[in-house]
């Protein structure tokens, strides 16, 4: 009888042990106090702060080409060289020129030297006109001649000095035109697209490659009914798709007034702090931009939230529980009737549990 009853409760206390080990395990966390903030969602995307295409004014053959597409530029940076040959040629031929008016200015007027004559002679006019030896007609006459040379002398200098200028400003001119044929990167940026490559003969104006700034805009969008809460300096949480454990911190820069037409959802602009490779153009995730704070007597995990439910694990058992809910934020909600400090809440696998449900826990944050 003995070993009967011994049996019977070794195969009992088997029994239960075998029920607690198959007992689902529930991942909870502890309900607690803290500060609740009260956040405005929206979906975010990076972009590029602007693209340009790549352009040279001057057309000719491109003579070489450091662009390839992903490489990055620095502002300044010499990308392409178009052949300056014939250019050259015609900047040296305009110099010579030049070079041989000056000289030409250098030696001297003719009309200077007939006007030194005109003038001497005048004067001995004077003389002579005094002593009654020349008529005053005669005297007048000579006065005539001189103030033609001098007007003839004055042409001259003028059409020397727009000579000068001319060849000066034809000179600036040209080589303006073979400054612009060495195209320089206008910011930093990276080379997305290449259309031509050393020898090819390029047109004014056309794009030969197109570059993107390193600088990036996150871009977030708001809902209308939520949009009038949003004021510059505002301070944000993001999460990028593909990175969804790392959240980042930003601040609101910017709020466009204009909404998209289709969705009435409204821009703002964001500075996220995050690391320079993250913000890769294209890359989409969602905002949540605190717009008010408050202290909270239940804080849980935003994940542990289904609708207005929870389930809350007491004595071994999933309570299913009605909640009211009041600020939401990226991870974390309030829920300011339904639970108190130290309640457990499940927070994973929610799909999973059903009310009654008997379980074994591992608390998790």
């Amino acid at each position: 009888m003995k070993k009967w009853l011994f049996a019977v409760a070794a195969l009992v206390a088997a029994i239960v042990l075998l029920l607690a080990v198959l007992k689902t395990e529930a991942q909870v966390s502890a309900v607690t106090k803290g500060r609740a903030t009260n956040a405005v969602s929206g979906s975010v995307t990076v972009q590029a702060e602007f693209q340009m295409e790549l352009k040279s004014e001057i057309g000719g053959r491109l003579l070489r080409c450091e662009l390839d597409p992903g490489a990055k530029v620095a502002t300044g940076a010499i990308l392409a060289q178009i052949d300056p040959g014939d250019l050259n040629l015609e900047i040296e031929r305009i110099e010579s020129d030049y070079e041989a008016a000056r000289q030409r200015i250098a030696v001297g007027s003719a009309i200077k030297l007939e006007l030194e004559s005109a003038t001497e002679n005048l004067e001995n006019f004077e003389r002579l006109t005094k002593a009654g030896n020349y008529a005053p007609g005669e005297l007048e006459k000579q006065r005539r001649l001189v103030k033609q040379i001098e007007q003839r002398l004055a042409l001259e200098n003028v059409a020397r000095k727009q000579e000068i200028a001319n060849f000066q400003n034809t000179l600036k001119v040209k080589r303006r035109q073979r400054d612009k044929m060495t195209i320089t990167a206008p910011f930093d940026g990276v080379v997305s697209l290449v259309y031509a490559r050393p020898g090819d003969l390029i047109n004014p104006n056309v794009p030969i490659a197109t570059l993107i700034t390193t600088s990036r805009a996150v871009e977030a969008k708001i809902s209308q009914e939520n949009f009038a809460d949003i004021r510059l300096g505002l301070k944000a949480t993001v999460r990028f798709l593909g990175r969804e454990n790392a959240t980042y911190d930003a601040t609101v820069v910017k709020i466009l007034p204009t909404a998209d037409a289709e969705t009435q959802r409204y821009p703002i602009l964001l500075e996220v702090k995050c690391p320079p490779e993250v913000l890769v153009p294209g890359l989409t995730g969602e905002v949540n931009v605190i717009v008010g704070s408050r202290d909270a007597q239940a804080l849980i995990p935003r994940r542990a939230l289904f609708g207005t439910n929870v389930y809350v694990v007491e004595n071994g058992r999933v309570q299913l529980r009605k909640v009211e809910v009041g600020y939401v934020s990226l991870n974390i909600a309030e829920v300011t009737k339904g639970l108190v400090p130290g309640d457990l809440v499940v927070v994973e696998e929610l799909d999973q549990f059903r009310d009654g449900d008997r379980v074994r826990t591992t608390l998790v944050k």
